[in-house]
C-alpha cells in the first residue's frame, strides 16, 4: 500500500498540481454536531430518493418534499397520521415511491431515539472517524434504506467527516491491495477503515479529504 504522500502526488499530477488539487478537496463541516434533527432527516431523505433516480429530478422537486413533510420536523414525520401519509402517496409534489416515502417516518423515529444518547448531532456528527464503518453499520441496522452508498452520501452531504466508496475510490483501494473487489463484507470494510486510519495518521487529514484524493488519483 502506497503512503498518502505518494497517492497525493499521483492525484496532484493528474489535476494540475498541488494548489489545483487542494482547491478541489472537500472538508468536513466543523459545526456538523450542531446540525438540527430536521436537517439530518432532510439530507437522509434526499440521498434515499437520489439512489436509483435522476438527481436533477429529486432536486427539482425538493421544495415539494420539504412542504409535504413539514420541513422534516421529526415529530411531525414520525407521528404522521395514516390518512395524511396516504395522501402523500398520491401527491405530485414528491416522487411517489411508497417504500422510500415510508422511510421518512422510520428515520424520523430513529433520529428521535438518538436523543437519549445526546441527539443526532452528537451521535452522527461526533462519531469517531477512526470507526466510521461502525457508524455506517449503525445507520444500516437502525435506520431505513441507509445502507451502502446511501448512508455514505448522507453523511458526506450532511457535512460530517466521511469516505464514500465510489467507483474511483474503490479502484484505488484495489490498486493498493487493500481489497480485492468492492467492499461489502464486514472484513473488507474493516480493511478499508484500517487503510484510511493509516492515511489519516500519515497526513493529519480527514476521511473526507483522503477520500477525495483517492478518487482523483484514478
Amino acid at each position: 500500500m502506497r503512503s498518502f504522500d505518494e497517492i497525493y502526488a499521483i492525484s496532484a499530477d493528474r489535476h494540475g498540481g498541488p494548489a489545483a488539487l487542494e482547491e478541489k478537496l472537500a472538508k468536513p463541516d466543523p459545526k456538523v454536531t450542531a446540525l438540527p434533527e430536521d436537517r439530518w432527516l432532510s439530507v437522509m431523505t434526499k440521498c434515499i430518493f437520489q439512489a436509483g433516480f435522476n438527481w436533477k429530478v429529486i432536486e427539482a422537486k425538493w421544495d415539494g418534499f420539504e412542504e409535504v413533510f413539514h420541513r422534516f420536523d421529526p415529530g411531525a414525520c414520525a407521528f404522521m397520521p395514516e390518512d395524511e401519509f396516504d395522501r402523500i402517496l398520491s401527491d405530485t409534489r414528491v416522487v411517489r415511491n411508497g417504500a422510500k416515502l415510508a422511510a421518512v417516518r422510520h428515520n424520523a423515529a430513529f433520529l428521535m431515539d438518538l436523543r437519549d444518547q445526546g441527539g443526532a448531532g452528537k451521535v452522527l456528527g461526533g462519531w469517531p472517524s477512526a470507526d466510521y464503518i461502525g457508524l455506517l453499520e449503525m445507520l444500516k441496522t437502525r435506520g431505513a434504506r441507509l445502507g451502502g452508498n446511501t448512508g455514505q452520501y448522507a453523511m458526506r452531504f450532511a457535512g460530517r467527516d466521511s469516505f464514500i466508496l465510489s467507483q474511483d475510490v474503490t479502484a484505488r483501494l484495489i490498486a493498493e491491495g487493500v481489497i480485492g473487489k468492492p467492499a461489502t463484507s464486514k472484513s473488507a470494510l474493516k480493511a478499508v477503515q484500517k487503510a484510511f486510519n493509516t492515511w489519516m495518521d500519515q497526513s493529519g487529514r480527514s476521511l473526507t479529504e483522503i477520500s477525495r484524493v483517492l478518487a482523483m488519483s484514478c
